[in-house]
């Protein structure tokens, strides 16, 4: 743990200093943070091949070549404040189409249920339209994080589609033991079919609150 907080450090210093002087935007954020991803991919291949963390870091950041095409371009749109509000509105736009479209699959699923329990049908048909739910939870979940507020930037959207997968599994976990209860007849049968994809989803859950980086606009580039 302690090799890895500390290869993870200088990752963040070695792309911090590269941009030191860039002026803060969305697009910065999101190259930084694939930036990141492909260092660390190359320190793990590296270190598959027997280097320790210290000649794996280097090896890795020479493998990244001459980044000083992508600073300038980085330092233009940090200057280009017309060019970050066209970024930010386009993505935000996306981002509501996507909360709209949740919201409303959310509400589909729901009335369908209630005019299936209210038509005194089997619980199977009742809990099924659950599946819109799930899919609209999961979606409004991935519009949610890829959404530029004031106080944070967008998610990765790699990262968010994990978090929508998480939430969708969970939710499917109990959609999958209901309907399993209801058709069996048997709640032991529910429980197991539940435990199964909540489990899944919890840690992924987990495994994305832990490793998460800060996306707070505070910070200095």
């Amino acid at each position: 743990m302690k090799n890895n907080d500390s290869i993870d450090a200088k990752i963040k210093k070695y792309i911090d200093n590269l941009f030191a002087d860039v002026g803060p935007s969305q697009q910065l954020f999101d190259l930084k943070e694939e930036l990141t991803i492909n260092i660390k991919e190359k320190i793990s291949d590296y270190q598959s091949k027997g280097m320790n963390d210290k000649q794996a870091f280097k090896e890795a950041t020479i493998s990244m070549g001459d980044l000083s095409g992508l600073v300038d371009d980085m330092r233009k749109i940090g200057r280009d404040t017309a060019k970050k509000a066209v970024y930010t509105t386009m993505t935000a736009r996306i981002s509501l189409a996507g909360i709209i479209a949740g919201v409303l699959l959310i509400l589909f699923g729901i009335f369908n249920i209630l005019i299936a329990y209210f038509m005194n049908l089997p619980g199977v048909a009742v809990v099924g339209s659950g599946i819109f739910i799930i899919a609209g939870a999961a979606l409004i979940t991935y519009s949610l994080l890829t959404r530029e507020t004031i106080k944070k930037y967008a998610m990765n959207k790699i990262r968010a589609g994990l978090y929508a997968l998480s939430i969708g599994l969970i939710l499917f976990g109990i959609f999958a033991g209901l309907e399993s209860s209801f058709a069996t007849g048997e709640i032991f049968i529910g429980i197991g079919s539940l435990m199964v994809f909540i489990l899944a989803g919890v840690g992924l859950f987990l495994f994305l609150i832990l490793t998460g980086s800060d996306r707070h606009k505070n910070q200095k580039g």
